[in-house]
């Protein structure tokens, strides 16, 4: 694999398992700081294409699959830029306790990016690993994109949430059936997690991956996010990634759901982090040692499957 840091909030570069590989040139770091104001919950077009040319100059292209690590999850819409330098067809292993499908509004951000890597020639669909959070209530209220739920294109496996109301018909698939006014989603917390990952790959429509994981799928023993977080074990997680590289060939993937302090520097962006983020709080130092030993187990078992 080729490890990347792209270092915009300064969580991940100076852990321990990233900083000494950066030491060592076995990880490249991509200094990315100076963009993280315009990045960070929506992506400005400018601080976007900024990125997407500093990724573009990297040496070793082509040399195994790329591995990013990238700080907290108000920045995961960086997955749709990766996403855009992938040139062949794709499907997306998302994991994240939140969808991140919101239609409106139709810009580049955290919780709208599944939608604009929908948007890629080469993305043929994308499934959602995990949610446990308040998105799926009411998720019409909230702009989902269900329509793409229904024809296919999304696909959603809640950890564990109760049935949604909607007013619309959506028919029924792997992940869900609709009774009435309630979409009644499949709970990964009740089955076999072996059995479910065999039906997954089986309903993956391409031989290429794309693995992209957002640590607030996991419950707060086993990571340290700016996000409310789901009840995913760690075992689950890794035990999936072994298992889809062994069937399909991941031809990238990215980690994000560090914590790092919110710094914005225009009103905007800061408002609807107000709104949008659980109330801000101060970890300890213990509590993200929990996230350097987590990517660490990460960065293990990729370099065991991707070798």
């Amino acid at each position: 694999m080729r490890l990347s840091v792209i270092d915009l909030d300064g969580s991940v570069a100076a852990q321990e398992p990233l900083r000494r590989r950066i030491d060592a040139g076995s990880a490249e770091r991509i200094e990315a700081a100076d963009l993280a104001g315009a990045l960070r919950i929506v992506a400005g077009r400018r601080a976007k294409a900024e990125l997407f040319e500093r990724l573009g100059r990297r040496d070793g292209e082509g040399e195994g699959a790329p591995v990013f690590f990238y700080g907290s999850g108000d920045f995961h819409h960086v997955t749709s830029v990766l996403l855009s330098r992938v040139e062949e067809p794709v499907t997306v292993v998302h994991f994240d306790n939140h969808p991140d499908w919101v239609r409106f509004p139709a810009t580049v951000n955290c919780g709208s990016w599944v939608n604009r890597a929908l948007e890629l020639p080469d993305v043929r669909k994308v499934v959602t690993i995990g949610p446990c959070s308040d998105d799926l209530v009411r998720p019409e209220w909230q702009f989902a994109n269900l329509k793409a739920v229904a024809e296919g294109r999304i696909a959603l496996y809640p950890w564990r949430h109760a049935p949604s109301r909607v007013w619309g018909r959506y028919g029924k698939a792997d992940s869900f059936r609709q009774q009435g006014g309630h979409l009644h989603w499949r709970n990964l917390a009740e089955v076999d997690w072996s059995d479910f990952l065999g039906e997954l790959i089986a309903a993956i429509p391409t031989p290429a991956i794309w693995l992209t994981i957002d640590k607030d799928v996991l419950a707060p023993a086993d990571a340290c996010t700016n996000w409310d977080q789901g009840e995913l074990p760690l075992s689950h997680l890794l035990a999936a990634v072994e298992r889809l590289a062994g069937e399909r060939r991941i031809i990238g993937a990215d980690v994000c759901g560090d914590w790092s302090e919110p710094r914005f520097t225009d009103p905007f962006r800061a408002t609807l982090a107000y709104f949008d983020h659980p109330p801000c709080f101060t970890p300890t130092p213990e509590q993200l040692a929990i996230n350097a030993r987590v990517n660490a187990s990460l960065i293990d078992c990729f370099q065991r499957v991707l070798s």
